[in-house]
């Protein structure tokens, strides 16, 4: 059994900050379970693109709001406490914070915490020793 604190992972090589993003990775890859499970707060007034060519993720809004933009089809949904979207055909998509706002997310395959986003979004797929 694994207990974790969010507080806990701050200032470790489990939070991520990437300025329009910060992350912080309860479960990774190296934890052997077939999925990541992270906290991500999207900053207010950030639009950051995504795309997980090689990753599904499921994200959960509990706090804050904003808009999801499909770029491939320019579908574009409003995000708030208690919208769950799943980016399960690696959907190219935009995320246009006009809050702070703060998800829990889950990815398979899990990433092993060492991804950077690529100039089109991308975190390629690593994989754990």
């Amino acid at each position: 059994m694994k207990v974790i604190h969010l507080d806990e992972l701050n200032d470790t090589d489990r939070d991520v900050d990437h300025g329009n993003w910060r992350s912080r990775r309860f479960v990774l890859a190296s934890d052997k379970v077939g999925f990541s499970f992270h906290d991500t707060l999207l900053r207010a007034g950030t639009e950051t693109e995504m795309w997980y060519a090689n990753h599904v993720e499921a994200v959960y809004v509990y706090e804050g709001t904003g808009t999801l933009v499909n770029r491939d089809t320019g579908e574009e949904f409003a995000l708030r406490p208690g919208t769950m979207y799943l980016l399960n055909d690696h959907d190219k998509h935009t995320v246009r914070a006009d809050t702070d706002i703060r998800t829990a997310c889950v990815f398979n395959p899990p990433v092993t915490g060492r991804e950077v986003h690529d100039e089109d979004g991308v975190y390629p797929l690593l994989q754990e020793a």
